[in-house]
């Protein structure tokens, strides 16, 4: 019997959030059972924690189709398991598929995660195309921004929208995105917005798996917000010598949270930031994936 904690992250509410999977001590396991015990959990996304002769721990992270090579939100999640279990030091590493990332434990079960390097690279396909996929039309989208695909991670498509309220009216089609996403077809979609619900908050979004990814959306994504972090500084605060942001997302979901974003580093040249991502988590309860078939109960997000 594997226990799954689940932990509802980027927020202290349970039931509010992006729920994540986390299971300690996975080293006796193989990639095909992570694999098997994802897809019955049915989170967006489980977090195995490994042992790692080259950092404090390892991590790898399974959506229910596929393996992902970071996970924001899962890696919040599998650090507050750590430190509720063993404790954590003030600073540590993990290795990920993204490369070795330093962690921070700030105050209040806060943690600072650096992200992957972040690459921006224009969208030069069909926009009605892409628009359409989610459900959207040429009239919604902020012209004065361009759509750019982002990854400091893991890809994904940022769509500038002009109003809050047409977020209410998408309507992803995930198995056409990779027939649109030519340049990046694993990646996501994240429609972007800087109208908020919270006026504390600078940016809104919502997160759209990619094809084969095994789900349809992310309540609150913190590799993607790390990109709008990158795109904010780029594009519509191109001055700033040190950005830092809030990202709201999930309310459409009914399971809003925030994502704190920092950019730091001097110049223009978006390959010499740094992104850092803050975020904290609260336990919500344990799942169990037994052997066989019938003793597996899948958690569904409701979508």
């Amino acid at each position: 019997m594997i226990e799954t904690l689940h932990y509802d992250v980027f927020t202290m509410t349970p039931g509010a959030g992006n729920p994540a999977g986390v299971v300690l001590n996975a080293d006796q396991l193989t990639e095909p059972e992570m694999q098997r015990i994802a897809r019955k959990n049915g989170f967006t996304e489980t977090t195995f924690v490994l042992s790692s002769e080259q950092a404090d721990y390892r991590m790898r992270y399974f959506a229910p189709e596929r393996e992902m090579d970071l996970c924001g939100h899962g890696t919040i999640a599998a650090l507050t398991a750590i430190d509720s279990s063993i404790g954590l030091p003030a600073t540590c590493q993990i290795v990920t598929k993204s490369g070795i990332l330093p962690v921070i434990r700030l105050a209040n079960g806060m943690f600072r995660l650096r992200q992957g390097q972040p690459r921006l690279h224009r969208f030069n396909g069909d926009v009605k195309k892409v628009l359409a996929v989610i459900g959207l039309e040429l009239k919604h989208i902020d012209d004065r921004w361009p759509i750019e695909y982002g990854s400091t991670g893991n890809w994904t498509l940022l769509l500038p929208i002009r109003r809050l309220e047409d977020f209410h009216r998408m309507m992803p089609d995930n198995q056409r995105f990779a027939t649109v996403l030519t340049d990046y077809p694993q990646a996501s979609i994240h429609p972007i917005c800087l109208n908020t619900y919270d006026a504390e908050a600078t940016l809104h979004g919502r997160h759209f798996s990619a094809t084969g990814a095994g789900s349809i959306e992310d309540p609150v994504t913190g590799t993607a917000s790390g990109v709008m972090g990158v795109y904010y500084r780029k594009f519509i605060q191109p001055l700033e010598a040190e950005t830092a942001i809030i990202v709201e997302q999930g309310h459409e979901m009914g399971r809003p949270g925030q994502v704190g974003i920092r950019i730091s580093g001097e110049g223009l040249d978006h390959n010499d930031w740094k992104v850092e991502m803050d975020g904290q988590a609260v336990f919500v309860g344990v799942k169990r994936v037994g052997e066989e078939e019938a003793d597996v109960e899948t958690f569904h997000l409701g979508f």
